[in-house]
């Protein structure tokens, strides 16, 4: 009797808390999906928040210094299913370059690997601050078009040594973000000349590219790491992963046809507001601006 009583005590918390997981990471999943494919990106600026944010409730076996590292890994191998189903809504109308695709390939894939390496080398913290940096002048982006203004009138793709830079840079910059890399393929592909709906149906195409090797890397880099969630392997958990592409690979053509028959200019700054707020979300626990403040108060 005692044994059925310790058991039900555990299963009733651990049942709550993985509920809060699925329930958290199937409403993070329909978000995800329909910007994805609304803007072409990965999702993973709606993923990596959510999934640091409730992992940290979650049953492990000790400490979280592997949380971010977690929430990175799980992001990019559900971006795999939600870039796939984006690029397969978008491609139903003609829209994906699947020349720039090729092209880009090796060398998104190059960037990616070394990407999850250096992830490897860094701690919880120092991830999180990197993404809450990142997000800042992205929001930018979305919300003002600081760059970009002045694309080409004519296409005109970067080549040789300046594509095999941009687009190492791409893979390294969404695998240590967890990201798709959709955004700064836009702004590369637009400032080319590239259409804006072509280049949000390709963008769709890169982070399919990315999640492959970043996802397989994650799992492979933090296979025997202690402390991570229960339904992990390596960095990424299983319980996460089906539940926001359980939704995701649903909205994402949602998402796709919003783009093309939706002013996108609203949507993109309201976007551009939701990724300010979750950088200030992530940075508010890691600089340390109240103590700062208490000290130069104290001293004053």
């Amino acid at each position: 009797m005692a044994e059925v009583a310790i058991q039900q005590d555990w299963l009733g918390p651990a049942f709550q808390q993985y509920g809060l997981l699925v329930l958290s990471m199937l409403l993070a999943g329909l978000f995800a999906g329909f910007v994805a494919g609304m803007f072409g990106i990965g999702g993973g600026f709606v993923v990596v928040p959510a999934l640091a944010a409730v992992l940290t409730v979650l049953p492990h076996d000790g400490g979280n210094e592997h949380i971010m590292h977690v929430a990175i890994g799980t992001s990019l191998a559900t971006i795999f299913f939600t870039s796939l189903r984006s690029v397969q809504a978008h491609a139903k109308r003609g829209a994906v370059d699947w020349n720039i695709l090729k092209g880009w390939l090796p060398w998104v894939v190059a960037g990616v690997i070394a990407g999850v390496v250096l992830t490897s080398f860094m701690d919880g913290e120092q991830l999180k601050i990197a993404f809450g940096v990142f997000l800042i002048p992205l929001g930018l982006q979305f919300i003002f078009r600081i760059l970009g203004r002045k694309a080409k009138t004519e296409e005109s793709m970067p080549k040789g040594p300046v594509r095999a830079a941009l687009g190492s840079g791409l893979g390294a910059f969404s695998s240590l973000l967890g990201i798709g890399g959709g955004t700064p393929a836009i702004l590369i592909m637009t400032m080319s000349g590239v259409n804006m709906h072509r280049a949000v149906a390709t963008a769709a195409g890169f982070g399919t590219i990315i999640a492959v090797p970043g996802a397989i890397g994650s799992m492979v880099t933090g296979f025997g790491q202690p402390h991570l969630p229960v339904g992990s392997i390596g960095f990424v958990n299983l319980i996460a992963l089906a539940s926001i592409t359980a939704m995701s690979i649903l909205t994402a053509p949602l998402g796709a046809a919003a783009a093309h028959s939706l002013d996108p200019v609203k949507l993109k700054r309201i976007f551009g507001c939701y990724l300010l707020v979750t950088a200030a979300f992530m940075l508010k626990d890691s600089i340390p601006v109240a103590a700062m403040w208490a000290q130069v108060t104290g001293a004053a």
